[in-house]
């Protein structure tokens, strides 16, 4: 064989071998797509009371991906002496990616709380969640407005501004009387 033909036969089983090599990783490649469609077909549903007669959700992916689509939750509740609410279609709220909030549905006392989502991203979180009425901030109390004792507010700058601008003043006036006059 000559240089050339065995460079080229060098070459060739080369390719051959790295094709070969690489076959399996394609493989691999390709399935690991379809594994996370599966993964990403379900949502993973946080469920929790919000401080009053409401319910929040966070809604991800479950592989902790956030959530960049509206999906449909809607959101079922049993309450304390048998009473029941819902189905209620819950709305995403400005809050962020995946944050949906009830409002006000709930009354006071210890509610179990079922959410699900429906296709294609299907999903179901059922939480316990101590509804309380809803609280009014505390009054503010008055202040005491008095009046300092030194004369009045603003009356600490005034004195020293007015020294610099007669000072500058008169720094101007010297000059003008001792500087030197020009004769032609």
């Amino acid at each position: 064989m000559t240089g050339i033909r065995k460079v080229l036969a060098a070459v060739f089983a080369g390719l051959a071998l790295t094709l070969s090599a690489a076959a399996p990783a394609a493989q691999a490649a390709q399935a690991a797509p379809a594994a996370a469609a599966a993964a990403a077909d379900k949502l993973k549903l946080t469920v929790a009371g919000d401080g009053a007669e409401g319910v929040t959700i966070q809604a991800t992916h479950t592989d902790g991906r956030r959530l960049e689509q509206v999906v449909r939750l809607v959101l079922t509740a049993t309450g304390p002496d048998g009473q029941r609410i819902g189905p209620v279609q819950l709305e995403p709220q400005p809050e962020g990616h995946g944050f949906y909030s009830s409002g006000p549905v709930l009354s006071a006392g210890k509610w179990k709380v079922t959410v699900k989502s429906s296709a294609p991203l299907q999903s179901e979180a059922t939480a316990t969640v101590q509804a309380q009425a809803a609280q009014s901030p505390p009054a503010p109390k008055p202040v005491a407005v008095t009046k300092p004792a030194d004369g009045g507010a603003g009356t600490g700058w005034w004195p020293f501004a007015a020294a610099g601008l007669a000072l500058v003043a008169a720094a101007m006036g010297v000059a003008m009387l001792f500087g030197r006059r020009r004769t032609d």
